[in-house]
C-alpha cells in the first residue's frame, strides 16, 4: 500500500481527496487502480500526469516500482515551451 498526494484538479476529480492509499506495485498499476476507484481521474490521466517519487519526476517510466514509505505526488502535466 502506498500513500499518494493528488495535486490540484486531480484531487477534485478524486472526490476532493488530496491523499489516498492505493495498493500498487508500480506506476502503471497505480494509474489503473486510481481510475477504477475514481473514474473522473481517467480523462486527466489520459491528458498526462507527472509522477514525483521522493522528489524525482517520472513522466513515462510507468514500470517504476513503488516501494512503501516513499513520498508520491501526482500532478497534472504542464504544457510549456
Amino acid at each position: 500500500m502506498v500513500e499518494v498526494t493528488l495535486w490540484g484538479s486531480l484531487a477534485a476529480a478524486a472526490d476532493n481527496n488530496s491523499k489516498v492509499e492505493i495498493e500498487a506495485r508500480n506506476i502503471r498499476e497505480l494509474f489503473k487502480r486510481l481510475a477504477e476507484r475514481f473514474p473522473a481521474l481517467e480523462p486527466l490521466m489520459d491528458r498526462g500526469i507527472a509522477v514525483a517519487i521522493d522528489g524525482t519526476i517520472y513522466r513515462d517510466t510507468w514500470s517504476k516500482e513503488l516501494p512503501t514509505g516513499v513520498e508520491i505526488y501526482l500532478l497534472p502535466r504542464l504544457a510549456g515551451g
